[in-house]
């Protein structure tokens, strides 16, 4: 079974387009949602506690906010929370994998190459949507101002650089239909898996 990674800057529209795989009836691991849901688990949870207090988990609830302004513009805690977490989604995502029974599947991450999880699959997807456009679309969802997108932006590794390293590139700037990108994806992905398997 081929492991397909699925990456993209923040707004990029990533989510979007492991969706329409998922339609075509390939597994999708979301990789940010299983990191927030390890962080309510011990031992996770447990290493935050010791690392940043008791403040961070009110109630034994997360609180996000409180955890953000701890390694906002402080490398060297984020690098510590990362350390945490990262290693704990690969190890749930390698679980996940080994439970599917597909040609391919997809894991969706932000930060695939950032985090090193581009190690764990044979092929990565790239979406890629302008800045401006992606600085949009965040500001809309999240209803956040500009500066607040570009912060988060900055944590993300250069989005040429991110396409550059991936196997295949989606467009998804509103002038290009994403379900034939898509199609021609899955169809090259399909074809790698028949030969994986009859190479063994």
């Amino acid at each position: 079974m081929l492991r397909v990674g699925i990456t993209g800057g923040i707004g990029s529209g990533k989510s979007t387009v492991a969706g329409i795989f998922n339609v075509l009836g390939i597994p999708v691991y979301y990789a940010d949602e299983s990191a927030k849901k390890l962080m309510q688990e011990d031992p996770v949870r447990k290493e935050i506690i010791d690392l940043f207090g008791d403040q961070t988990y009110p109630q034994g609830i997360l609180d996000r906010k409180y955890l953000a302004a701890q390694v906002f513009d402080n490398a060297e805690n984020l690098k510590k929370l990362n350390a945490i977490v990262h290693p704990a989604t690969i190890r749930a995502a390698e679980e996940w994998f080994l439970q599917q029974n597909s040609s391919y599947v997809l894991k969706e991450a932000a930060i695939m190459f950032e985090s090193g999880s581009n190690s764990g699959v044979d092929k990565v997807i790239g979406v890629f949507a302008p800045e401006a456009m992606r600085i949009k679309r965040v500001m809309e969802r999240d209803n956040v101002t500009e500066q607040k997108v570009r912060d988060r932006m900055a944590n993300q590794m250069n989005e040429e650089k991110k396409m550059a390293l991936c196997d295949f590139v989606i467009l998804n700037d509103e002038t290009r239909l994403l379900i034939p990108q898509v199609m021609a994806v899955h169809s090259s992905l399909l074809a790698l898996s028949a030969q994986k398997t009859s190479h063994g």
